[in-house]
């Protein structure tokens, strides 16, 4: 198990407080330092501001922000940042993210569609689903979309990117856990899922207690957010969440069966006593799983199935690759889905979504990325949506989360 991040979110202002940054690189570089002699390894230090819209007094100033903080980086001893989600109350806000992504090679960004003040809109659906197309073209393998995430029910906090923001002008700090390798071991001998299960708890719990107190240690501001103990996988069978699912006894991931496994998994989390934040959840991004990645190219795990397995786990969708001419018009239903299951069910959900210039569904992907494990094209079973829902504004679901 490693901490995939420790995510520091603080309110930049901009021009930039450069102050403020140099205070985080260095709490991050001294917490960084703190987890490694706890035997931690920690993969990336991140910063996450607040929503860019309530940051700047223009929007169209996004892709100067992104490559001024770029610029500074480097300097603090960071590796990326998030500079918030575009906001349904900023309309004009979604539209500039494909420019400031192409300005920028490590600042990630993300767009609101859904959340419990305003309902879905469908105008952020499809200013989130014309994002994802444009971005697609922005590099022949259509990688910037690693950078953006469409965002449904997420409350600020979580320090996974791209979904990472803040929401308040004091600092504060959550760690990201890379994990699924524990889940992997906690099934691997296990004759019983109580067994498997009981196994999986007592190693959460042991890790975020651990992982707590060395926040704690720390002793000084930034405030500690809590730990998000989402199944993050790494692209070997070791570390793959697909492999832990197998484990528990079904044969493919995404045969019946997997969604009680999803639920399984998840529920783990929530009973391990750690100090919660963020999703800590079941993880699939299909490119960054050995396992998922092969199901999906042999057709065992659909897009429609990683969407069911959201109704019970962590996430959402991420990383899906998509066929090149896939056009915003089909990518929106996805993301109309996404969002109904996310109010519906009160629980954050992203999709980060890839479609591949020049690749039709069955192609394989070739990304040489050491955090990816290639794939096929997987199939988007969506077309353009007509009346009422097309036309619509915003509207409101209710939770039947009691």
């Amino acid at each position: 198990m490693k901490i995939r991040s420790i995510t520091y979110f603080l309110h930049p202002k901009f021009p930039l407080d450069e102050n403020a940054l140099r205070e985080a690189g260095e709490f991050l570089s001294r917490a960084k330092s703190v987890y490694e002699s706890a035997g931690y390894e920690v993969q990336t230090t991140r910063l996450a501001t607040i929503p860019f819209p309530k940051l700047l007094s223009d929007v169209k100033k996004l892709p100067q922000l992104a490559r001024e903080l770029e610029n500074i980086l480097p300097q603090i001893g960071v590796v990326y940042a998030a500079l918030g989600p575009a906001l349904i109350e900023f309309p004009e806000s979604y539209e500039v993210i494909p420019e400031a992504i192409a300005a920028s090679e490590n600042i990630f960004f993300s767009g609101t569609m859904a959340d419990k003040q305003n309902g879905i809109s469908m105008q952020a659906v499809n200013a989130c689903a014309k994002i994802i197309e444009q971005s697609s073209r922005i590099t022949p393998d259509g990688f910037a979309n690693l950078r953006f995430a469409a965002l449904a029910n997420v409350p600020a906090g979580a320090p996974f990117f791209p979904a990472a923001y803040h929401d308040d002008e004091i600092p504060a700090f959550g760690i990201a856990t890379e994990s699924a390798d524990v889940a992997v071991a906690a099934f691997e001998n296990a004759k019983t899922l109580e067994e498997g299960r009981k196994n999986l708890i007592a190693e959460i719990t042991k890790h975020g207690q651990a992982i707590a107190r060395v926040a704690n240690s720390l002793n000084a501001p930034p405030r500690f957010k809590g730990i998000d103990f989402s199944l993050a996988p790494y692209p070997d069978d070791a570390h793959s969440l697909g492999k832990a699912v197998e484990n528990t006894g079904i044969p493919k991931i995404g045969l019946h069966g997997s969604l009680a496994a999803a639920a399984i998994l998840t529920e783990a989390i929530d009973r391990a006593d750690f100090p919660h934040t963020g999703f800590s959840g079941f993880m699939q991004p299909v490119l960054e799983d050995s396992i998922l990645a092969q199901r999906a190219a042999e057709g065992a795990l659909t897009i429609k199935d990683a969407l069911l397995y959201s109704a019970v786990c962590g996430t959402g969708l991420d990383t899906i690759p998509l066929a090149g001419d896939s056009a915003a018009a089909q990518i929106a239903p996805l993301l109309l889905d996404l969002s109904a299951l996310a109010l519906r069910l009160d629980k954050p959900l992203t999709a980060r979504l890839m479609p591949i210039p020049d690749k039709k569904v069955g192609d394989a992907t070739g990304f040489d990325f050491a955090f990816f494990a290639n794939s096929k094209i997987m199939a988007l079973d969506s077309a353009p949506l007509n009346p009422p829902f097309r036309d619509s504004g915003s509207f409101h679901i209710q939770s039947r989360v009691k």
